[in-house]
């Protein structure tokens, strides 16, 4: 069984790890306050943006499309971490790594065509389609379609 001591001798590094960390986070906010500007002004806590005073509110509603892509990118892009993981060992994960990989892979490219054909990577408004097939039917009639 072992002691504290040993224990500690055996996790020395993260114990150092741990103390500079926080001996480090306190120096920076103990440097801040005592090196931080303390001019206190009308204008001081407003937004400046490149020289331009801002008007109206930042709270913009904003669709939940943006969100869906960003979760998409993530996804996407821990796919690729995964899968390059798997190529530098490829030669020690065999054939039973390649079927691993290939069944992830498809189970990727079953998701993203499930998203293609419910229309979740469409960013153009229903609106502005409906425009498009619109002028695309006039164009049709007026025989200026080629």
């Amino acid at each position: 069984m072992s002691t504290p001591v040993d224990v500690i001798a055996h996790h020395w590094a993260f114990a150092v790890f741990i103390v500079v960390s926080i001996g480090l986070g306190a120096a920076m906010l103990v440097g801040g306050t005592f090196l931080g500007g303390r001019a206190q002004a009308r204008a001081k806590n407003t937004p400046f943006e490149s020289g331009i005073a801002s008007v109206g509110s930042a709270r913009l509603r904003l669709s939940a499309k943006f969100y869906l892509v960003a979760m998409f990118f993530v996804i996407f892009d821990v796919e690729a971490l995964y899968l390059y993981a798997w190529a530098v060992s490829i030669r020690e994960s065999g054939w039973v790594g390649f079927v691993e990989a290939t069944t992830f892979v498809v189970v990727l490219l079953v998701g993203l065509i499930y998203l293609i054909r419910t229309k979740a990577l469409d960013w153009a408004p229903t609106r502005s389609k409906e425009l498009i097939k619109q002028s695309e039917i006039i164009k049709i009639v007026d025989g200026s379609h080629k």
